[in-house]
């Protein structure tokens, strides 16, 4: 893209994929407001980067009003933010059925709803300036079919949908939208309370990439002329979404049936 990196947005920035984002763009940006629940992680952060960018940490929950107040507010005095990267989730696992209704509904509250009121504040400044990023975590399971993790699934695919149909009305305002759609990757969102019963050692290594990969092909693609919405990293992903399911199907039904 033609407009200079100058200030982002990371939501998730804590760990995994978001704080991987926070390390890419500290050589590009300027300031970057960095967001997670864990004050402490995101102040350790700051420290480290702090030779090359400033970084504003800001502990905020966003599957609250206020969490998602503050974060709004801080980009109005932060800001204006060129680079958006809603990048907080976690995912449940499960059948649906049995599964705790207000983690659900929690879950798309952050996935949903604070991503569509961070990219509904920050699209007016990218206008103004002439051009932006938005970003939005999807996933490979908003293109396959994902037993025990249905919600998940379900907020990613409308990640998708929302990104490509977002791209469509802001593509003359020179800003670009993403749906980056990793698959399996090493993160903390496995070990979580609310992933109990899933065994990552269950699924092949091969299957597996580092959240420095994924982020790397995210910013790459940002680059390319008539950059793509939809990004998935990774030559195993894009060959299992292509038609090899075989595996990984295989993989997750092991631990679902």
């Amino acid at each position: 893209m033609s407009i200079p990196y100058r200030i982002a947005l990371v939501t998730g920035a804590s760990a995994g994929i978001g704080e991987a984002f926070c390390r890419q763009l500290a050589p590009r940006c300027e300031k970057i407001i960095a967001v997670a629940r864990r004050a402490g992680r995101l102040e350790a952060l700051a420290a480290e980067l702090a030779g090359e960018t400033e970084v504003v940490p800001l502990a905020a929950d966003l599957t609250t009003v206020e969490g998602v107040t503050r974060v709004l507010e801080a980009l109005r005095q932060q800001g204006p933010v060129d680079t958006l990267v809603n990048n907080a989730g976690f995912s449940t696992f499960g059948p649906f059925a049995e599964s705790d209704i207000d983690r659900e509904l929690a879950l798309l509250r952050l996935h949903l709803d604070a991503s569509l009121e961070l990219s509904h504040a920050a699209l007016p400044f990218m206008r103004e300036a002439g051009g932006g990023r938005i970003i939005n975590l999807g996933s490979v399971g908003a293109l396959i079919n994902m037993p025990s993790t249905a919600v998940y699934g379900a907020a990613k695919a409308f990640l998708l949908q929302f990104s490509q149909s977002l791209q469509a009305e802001v593509a003359e305002d020179g800003i670009a939208v993403q749906c980056l759609c990793p698959g399996l990757t090493h993160t903390e969102i496995h070990g979580q309370p609310d992933m109990a019963g899933f065994d990552k050692s269950r699924l092949p290594e091969t299957l597996w990439m580092q959240p420095a990969e994924v982020v790397a092909a995210s910013l790459a693609a940002l680059e390319q002329p008539g950059a793509p919405v939809v990004v998935v990293p990774g030559a195993v992903n894009r060959e299992m979404l292509g038609g090899a399911v075989e595996t990984l199907a295989a993989s997750i039904q092991q631990q679902v049936f």
